[in-house]
């Protein structure tokens, strides 16, 4: 008991220190540096990643925090035609990529223009890997095999839980529980990864009934399950709240420990922190795969050299902007060395391990010298190991948990506020 009472002070105080930092993100500047491609990368296609967000969904569901409009058709196909010139506009400035994230909304909703803009995709990238989001309400033998031949590798589906009286409590109006699993076995064996999103610390969930969605999940012999806490935004928290009752985070962990012991403990690889995995499998954390990526597309964000750029969440603004013949960032923030430090740390641990020649190659530094506080305090409550590889412990990967939910939580925020004025 005392150890998991050292763990959890250890946790707490660095999520605080995740939420205060991640803070600093909402602090931003409309007047920003042209994105551009460093020298020494020039021509070169492994230095940075693409997400590409498609918002258009069938139906809203009320806690997810992501730019998202009901589908509109006609709205739809214009911003197909407007991605693939903010795309282009990134090949004129010399950006190549080979690997692609889509995410949503949901990427799926017109499928003969996804299927295009991946057409366009290839004609102008040697492409390596896709991965896709979408959700259970979209999956059928013809969808799948027309995502198949157009080259995805790793399909991630929603599903959040497979009890049909959580789903109803949150909202969630894409299908059953008992449809889900019809539709992830349709799925499985057709991509080198298929993947199912869950959510814990939902206001009504029980442990009991998450303890079912992870054994229905081993039963179904899925490759990968990525669990996601809570995170709302400040007014989908108070909304919830009001609704049910209090977003208790103390509950966090009683969850956690059952993805511990039912997957890391049992033979399931931790992607990271959150995800686990039949093997090694891709993943959709492009923060972790790159340290570097651009976003596409309203409501996206980038990250590049230190800077972070906000892409406009306005879908009349992207039209306007695009059609200007400019990017359609609004917003833009350089980190300094502390929190560009801070932020590598960070994306690095959640994916379970940091390479100190790789923090040597892009900070021209030692990570024991330049972020030396930070690793006495990983070291000294046992969260890490050194082995050349920083790699997290198990009793570490609760706080790492802990403190990329706040981050995103705080970038949650963001997107709350940029949504409401549509920025």
């Amino acid at each position: 008991m005392a150890d998991d009472t050292f763990s959890t002070t250890a946790a707490r105080f660095a999520g605080w220190v995740t939420r205060r930092e991640g803070r600093k993100f909402l602090q931003l500047s409309d007047d920003f540096p042209e994105p551009t491609v460093p020298q020494e990368k020039v021509g070169r296609a492994d230095w940075a990643s693409l997400y590409i967000h498609i918002p258009f969904c069938r139906t809203l569901c009320p806690f997810c925090c992501f730019n998202r409009y009901l589908l509109d058709e006609t709205k739809a196909r214009r911003y197909f035609i407007n991605l693939k010139k903010e795309v282009e506009f990134y090949i004129q400035r010399g950006f190549r990529f080979s690997d692609f994230y889509f995410g949503g909304g949901t990427p799926t909703v017109l499928m003969d223009e996804l299927l295009g803009f991946i057409d366009f995709l290839k004609q102008n990238f040697n492409v390596r890997r896709i991965s896709l989001e979408t959700t259970h309400r979209e999956i059928t033998p013809e969808v799948i095999a027309s995502l198949k031949n157009a080259g995805i590798n790793r399909l991630s589906i929603g599903v959040q839980s497979f009890d049909d009286d959580l789903l109803k409590a949150m909202g969630r109006l894409v299908g059953s529980g008992e449809e889900a699993k019809e539709k992830l076995k349709i799925a499985q064996g057709q991509f080198d990864t298929v993947n199912a999103d869950f959510i814990f610390n939902f206001p009504t969930q029980t442990v009991e009934q998450f303890k079912k969605d992870v054994a229905i999940f081993k039963e179904l012999g899925l490759d990968q399950a990525t669990f996601y806490p809570l995170m709302p935004s400040p007014h989908k928290k108070s909304r919830l709240e009001r609704k049910f009752s209090k977003v208790d985070t103390a509950r966090e962990r009683e969850f956690y420990e059952v993805i511990l012991q039912e997957l890391y403990l049992s033979g399931y690889q931790a992607s990271t922190a959150w995800c686990f995995s039949h093997g090694h499998r891709q993943i959709d954390e492009y923060i972790i795969d790159y340290d570097d990526y651009v976003g596409v597309g309203a409501g996206s964000v980038g990250f590049l050299n230190g800077d972070f750029y906000v892409n406009t969440f306005a879908l009349e603004k992207y039209d306007e902007l695009i059609s200007a013949g400019k990017l359609p960032i609004v917003s833009w923030r350089r980190l300094s060395e502390r929190e560009h430090l801070r932020y590598y740390m960070l994306t690095k641990l959640f994916g379970m391990s940091l390479d100190r020649y790789k923090f040597l190659q892009r900070f021209d530094g030692d990570v024991d010298r330049k972020l030396w506080w930070e690793l006495k305090f990983f070291k000294l409550f046992g969260l890490v190991k050194d082995e050349g590889l920083i790699k997290v412990t198990p009793k570490g990967m609760y706080t790492v948990c802990v403190m990329q939910k706040e981050f995103f939580a705080a970038l949650n925020t963001l997107r709350e506020r940029y949504i409401e004025k549509q920025v």
